[in-house]
């Protein structure tokens, strides 16, 4: 199936059905079973992330980005955002004052279409398109900037991917990439992960937290459906110096990567899947203020003691930021 055809899906009641026909396929076909996860995904990714376009969002957004790229002293000009999402990257950078003209890609049709309507939100007029990352439809030379949020484990040919991504650089250009998961942060974060559901949804179903906080049990089984193609979708994780060899094989410049996360993540895991878990509307604001707090406060000591300390490769997050030559 081509990236440019739509999903075999129908739409009932807001949710989106896959034939099982589609299903069977998608087991052996990455791209395809992206485009189902991610367009199933779409319609609640902002609710299930705590997803904002607000001051929380931008200082957070803009911090990931110059913590690998640097500081940055005036917009970049053209953008491009690949696996863009519901718009969470661009659209707060964006709003941060980072960048200009923003274009975003996504193999999710869903995905582009709610990151399009994100900025209409925020009175951005954006440029959307379904795309695959290997086989970006833009020409030589058009960004001063490629940047990406937790796409990189997605892309089944990263190689391909980075001589895309530096085909559309005009020399000089940047490409800054935030977010994708260390191989030995995942297996802590994926284990943490699963114990939390079976508890969160075990406990939750029980009387008398049933009533404010248990999920319909349907609603449980259609997440546990789409969490097993994460099997298939999520296809990397990252070693911080092969990340670097990669980009630079495709011939970037001047590449370096940071990690972060680590106690940060050890609690971020468990509450991001405690609040998937449990009723949407069940959860107050000074919960979300309490988990983001505490969060924020052990990435701190994550970044100023434990990254002194601890190899880069234990950490949960590995970000890569480079250059396209000039000549």
């Amino acid at each position: 199936m081509s990236v440019n055809e739509a999903v075999p899906s129908a739409d009932v009641d807001g949710v989106i059905v896959v034939d099982d026909e589609t299903m069977a396929a998608a087991w052996d076909d990455p791209r395809l079973a992206n485009q189902i996860y991610h367009d199933w995904e779409a319609g609640t990714y902002d609710e299930k992330w705590c997803i904002s376009y607000d001051d929380r969002c931008i200082d957070y957004v803009r911090s990931r980005f110059e913590h690998v790229a640097g500081p940055v002293a005036e917009p970049f000009g053209d953008t491009l955002e690949i696996g863009a999402g519901t718009g969470f990257f661009t659209l707060n950078l964006k709003s941060g004052g980072v960048i200009d003209r923003a274009h975003v890609t996504d193999l999710s049709a869903k995905m582009v279409e709610v990151a399009l309507r994100n900025g209409a939100g925020l009175g951005f007029d954006i440029d959307g398109r379904t795309a695959d990352a290997e086989q970006l439809p833009y020409p030589d030379n058009t960004f001063d900037l490629v940047c990406g949020h937790a796409v990189l484990h997605h892309i089944p040919d990263l190689d391909q991917a980075f001589r895309e991504i530096l085909r559309v650089l005009r020399p000089g250009g940047r490409f800054v990439f935030a977010g994708e998961p260390s191989a030995q942060g995942d297996v802590v974060a994926r284990r943490l992960s699963r114990a939390t559901w079976e508890i969160s949804t075990a406990v939750t179903q029980r009387w008398p937290l049933a009533k404010k906080y248990g999920r319909p049990v349907a609603e449980i089984k259609e997440s546990e459906r789409a969490a097993e193609l994460e099997s298939v979708v999520d296809i990397h994780t990252f070693d911080p110096v092969e990340l670097e060899r990669t980009c630079l094989r495709a011939g970037a410049i001047d590449v370096s990567t940071v990690s972060d996360e680590l106690t940060a993540s050890w609690f971020g895991w468990p509450v991001r899947t405690f609040e998937e878990a449990v009723r949407p509307d069940s959860l107050s604001w000074n919960w979300f203020q309490f988990a983001y707090k505490t969060w924020s406060g052990l990435n701190w000591i994550d970044e100023r003691l434990w990254s002194r300390v601890v190899p880069a490769q234990y950490f949960y997050n590995v970000s890569v930021a480079g250059t396209k030559p000039d000549s």
